[in-house]
């Protein structure tokens, strides 16, 4: 059943579109945006029912995240991050989620999932420490997710290496102001984050290479089959969404600025064959992106509730697909933006920030292609591929 979330973020179009400069000035969403985006509910799509949200088929999700990123790349990117959050507390101890959502079920959580600290562990739970970089979102949210490595007793990484997903309130970690100067996506407030010696109780700790392999939701006992998903296919979900949804943005801002525009040769861009066929081919290559990346998660639904057993193969090819899509819809922002002329660089053009956001967008971690190709084409073809090109799959 869908949501009105859709129609939620269309009543606040407008609101959204224009507070994307003031975004970009202050290097975090505004105060007053935080407050739209939970009025409207786009962050409570994947959340559990029980605590206010809609637990809405993962496409739902996406659209969504597509459709604020198209008039707000910060925006979209904060609904695409912070919005899978909920998904993963879904299936955390019990204790943790009425923690978090008891008082208020718009309560928000942060990440980042890179294990850069250290968790040794204590009596009831463990000591942790670490720096962390890209918590997007961070100022509006009151508890994190924090990547980490199970320690040992003399606070080295223990043997062998485990990842484990720490949980904690705003009180237990410090961000670090003037850490996000960036030329992309700076509305999205992706600071750095520190954790100094901070009391972690065990019920507030997930492995986190049982949340990636399944083991996790499993162990939990969900029977809903939206927590049943693979995390490789619902975490980078509405990361790729969010620039898909860019491109979308930055073909729109396009076609609204070519539309009266006359070139440097003195041709009406609605004259230009060159141009308009540029237009077509860039406005087809992101409707494809959003296409494929909107079937996967399809596909990998229907498999999943019909009882069916999403291998590593099916999940490494779910990867690849979310991976091409991303950079097939910004390499189709960047035949048109090549094609805008020199004022498309003016900083009062909505343009060139859709192209510099769409950009930084494809430098997170999960777009990078290198590995999750190499994975997919060893396990299309029966190979079994080595452990460090399994990363995030």
């Amino acid at each position: 059943m869908m949501t009105r979330v859709l129609d939620n973020l269309a009543a606040i179009a407008d609101q959204l579109r224009d507070q994307a400069p003031e975004a970009e000035r202050l290097g975090r969403l505004p105060d007053s945006t935080a407050k739209l985006l939970k009025s409207a509910g786009a962050i409570r799509l994947l959340q559990p029912k029980k605590y206010g949200g809609f637990e809405a088929h993962p496409r739902e999700f996406a659209e969504s995240v597509m459709s604020a990123a198209a008039l707000d790349p910060a925006t979209g990117w904060i609904c695409g991050i912070v919005g899978v959050h909920p998904w993963q507390l879904a299936f955390a101890d019990p204790r943790v989620q009425e923690e978090v959502w008891g008082a208020d079920n718009d309560t928000w959580m942060a990440s980042p999932y890179a294990p850069t600290g250290i968790a040794r562990p204590v009596d009831g739970g463990y000591i942790f420490n670490g720096r962390w970089q890209f918590s997007s979102g961070t100022d509006h949210c009151d508890w994190i997710f924090l990547g980490a490595m199970l320690g040992d007793a003399q606070g080295g990484i223990a043997d062998p290496p485990t990842m484990l997903h720490m949980i904690l309130p705003r009180a237990d970690y410090e961000i670090v102001e003037d850490s996000w100067n960036v030329v992309g996506l700076k509305g999205t407030g992706s600071k750095d984050i520190v954790v100094r010696d901070a009391f972690v109780p065990s019920y507030r700790v997930m492995n986190g290479d049982h949340v990636i392999d399944g083991t996790a939701q499993r162990e939990y006992g969900v029977t809903e089959t939206l927590y049943k998903m693979p995390w490789s296919t619902m975490f980078p979900l509405g990361i790729s969404a969010a620039v898909i949804g860019i491109a979308e943005g930055a073909l729109a801002a396009h076609l609204d600025y070519q539309r009266g525009r006359v070139g440097a040769q003195g041709t009406a861009v609605k004259d230009d064959p060159y141009v308009l066929f540029a237009i077509s081919e860039a406005a087809a290559d992101i409707n494809a992106a959003r296409q494929e990346l909107l079937a996967n998660v399809d596909r990998i639904w229907g498999l999943v509730e019909s009882g069916g057993e999403v291998d590593f193969a099916l999940r490494a090819a779910g990867r690849r697909t979310q991976v091409r899509a991303a950079w097939r819809a910004v390499m189709a922002v960047d035949q048109i933006f090549a094609r805008s002329g020199g004022n498309a660089l003016r900083m009062d053009k909505p343009l060139q920030r859709y192209w510099r956001d769409a950009h930084a967008g494809l430098n997170h971690a999960i777009h990078v292609p290198s590995t999750v190709y190499h994975a997919s084409a060893l396990s299309s073809m029966g190979f079994d591929p080595a452990e460090h090109l399994r990363s995030m799959i």
